[in-house]
């Protein structure tokens, strides 16, 4: 019987793309959750401020989909299998899902702390990914840290008076 397991040699250890995997299917599971927070928020929204905050948090959710893809697909480039049942989310998300249906302000207030859990969950991995010399993990962890910081501050923008 022969073994069918391709040996995968890029440049990094077994050991660090073990560890990088396993630290993005934590951001695949914080992303997922936002992003399944933030579809729910844009179909229940209600108020007066209804039109904006449905047409933001679509473009949120939007921009959230495609960064599943890019976080799954650099997990399975490392050798691993990409996280993808509910189960699997709710083990490995830092994010909890919110029960019911908030108000207005308060879909905002969840959505700016679950924006900043996920940037904090990319940032946790960076030190890793830098030991490691991993670029491509490194590029991938920025691009979201800028749109989960950005996204952050104009939601928190919302909640000033």
């Amino acid at each position: 019987m022969s073994d069918t397991t391709v040996k995968i040699d890029i440049g990094l250890s077994d050991k660090s793309r073990a560890e990088i995997a396993a630290g993005l299917s934590g951001l695949l599971a914080d992303s997922y959750t936002l992003y399944l927070m933030t579809h729910n928020f844009h179909w229940n929204v209600k108020g007066p401020m209804f039109n904006s905050l449905h047409q933001m948090f679509m473009a949120q959710y939007t921009e959230q989909w495609a960064a599943l893809d890019l976080i799954a697909e650099r997990i399975r480039a490392l050798g691993y299998p990409a996280p993808g049942t509910y189960a699997q989310f709710v083990q490995l998300a830092t994010i909890k899902e919110v029960e019911g249906v908030p108000k207005a302000m308060e879909m905002v207030r969840h959505l700016v702390n679950a924006q900043e859990a996920t940037a904090r969950t990319a940032r946790k991995l960076l030190p890793l990914v830098g030991e490691a010399d991993d670029q491509p993990t490194a590029d991938l962890l920025t691009q979201r840290l800028d749109v989960h910081e950005k996204t952050a501050w104009m939601l928190r923008s919302l909640l000033e008076e």
